[in-house]
């Protein structure tokens, strides 16, 4: 879920207030924006064109020593967003497949790697955004988390928790709404609809 991807973010946030807690506020919402940054791509080449699970951990390697070399707000959240992005990206290799309907495990497209030129197979740890352990994942990896924070951030965190446990209730339920909505879709319109929608 990209409510989960966003906890894991704010995660990677919560380590980097060890070495900067002045610049937590922005910290929080570099990884936030960060862990769901890689899923704008969700109608454009979803798990593709904004997923980099190599080049975003090159890319945050060098964003770290930029800041430890020139410590500043800017340099520690650039490092963090690309953190976060990275680890969004690599996550997707452990969840299902790039398909309408993951738990039926018919797909072995879960991230595309540039760097490799082909797509990664996936792991299935986590069956399906929105199955009952993705929920819990959120919640591991969030809560902790948003005890580095104030309580703005930890009632983001509640909101995303409480965003996570609507969505599994209905989860294997949106394959159905989606088909019947792509029905009413005109014919020439259905062709820029994502694949795993028309078919």
């Amino acid at each position: 879920m990209a409510t989960t991807h966003a906890m894991a973010g704010l995660a990677v946030a919560a380590l980097a207030t060890l070495f900067a807690p002045d610049h937590a506020p922005v910290l929080a919402a570099a990884g936030l924006a960060g862990g769901v940054f890689p899923d704008l791509d969700l109608y454009a080449g979803h798990r593709r064109t904004l997923h980099f699970p190599v080049y975003y951990a090159l890319a945050g390697s060098a964003a770290g020593l930029a800041a430890v070399l020139a410590p500043g707000p800017w340099t520690a959240a650039a490092a963090v967003f690309l953190a976060a992005a990275a680890l969004h990206a690599a996550g997707d290799a452990l969840g299902g497949g790039l398909e309408l309907e993951p738990w039926e495990a018919t797909s072995e497209r879960a991230v595309y790697s540039h760097f490799h030129g082909r797509w990664l197979a996936p792991r299935r740890f986590v069956r399906y955004d929105g199955s009952p352990e993705d929920v819990v994942l959120a919640a591991g990896v969030g809560v902790p988390a948003a005890l580095a924070f104030g309580p703005t951030v930890q009632q983001v965190t509640g909101l995303a928790l409480a965003v996570s446990i609507g969505y599994a209730v209905v989860r294997r339920r949106l394959p159905r709404v989606v088909r019947r909505l792509v029905g009413f879709v005109p014919e020439p319109l259905r062709g820029r609809l994502p694949e795993r929608f028309v078919h």
